[in-house]
């Protein structure tokens, strides 16, 4: 039903005025500096997060180097548990064509991991380091030095310069003097 003129004309679902007749307000143009601020905002946004990219895609990749790493020293680990019966092998044996074969094995897998960057740490006459060696036994001597390696029990390895596995090892220790 039409509304006569004067008549308040309301819109039948909202019940609001209807657009024509409602008040707007008033709108300006932002100025030149307004505009600036805006674009100065707007760019630093985009820098940050265009850093926040970089250093999450160099987090990631850390992370993923760190992974990789883990996973071949576990691996790695695992080779010389296979060392060290190879090894347990040729000492019953020595100088039998078992005790051979087994040597020969040995260097073989000890070149397959030193390709991998894998070394040997441990040797008989060097000083106890307790970040490459294990001491698992003093003995007394006079034929050492104080705090020297006197046996290796079980070899030792790193990798990359980081101890893979420290030797297990027998230091010297000089007799007590009563006195």
């Amino acid at each position: 039903m039409p509304s006569s003129p004067g008549t308040d004309r309301r819109d039948t679902v909202s019940g609001a005025p209807p657009v024509e007749e409602a008040e707007a307000p008033e709108r300006r143009e932002p100025s030149q500096a307004e505009h600036e601020a805006e674009i100065a905002r707007l760019d630093d946004r985009y820098k940050r997060a265009l850093a926040d990219l970089d250093n999450y895609r160099k987090r990631s990749a850390r992370e993923v180097e760190r992974r990789v790493e883990e996973a071949r020293d576990a691996l790695l680990r695992e080779w010389l548990e296979a060392v060290d019966t190879v090894e347990r092998a040729a000492r019953m044996d020595p100088d039998g064509p078992l005790g051979q074969g087994m040597r020969a094995l040995l260097d073989q897998i000890e070149a397959l991991l030193a390709r991998r960057g894998v070394q040997r740490i441990g040797e008989a006459g060097e000083p106890f380091d307790p970040e490459r060696h294990d001491a698992v036994e003093v003995r007394v001597t006079t034929d050492a030095p104080e705090n020297a390696v006197v046996e290796v029990i079980r070899a030792g390895y790193a990798v990359d310069g980081r101890v893979l596995r420290p030797a297990q090892v027998a230091v010297a220790r000089r007799p007590q003097t009563s006195g």
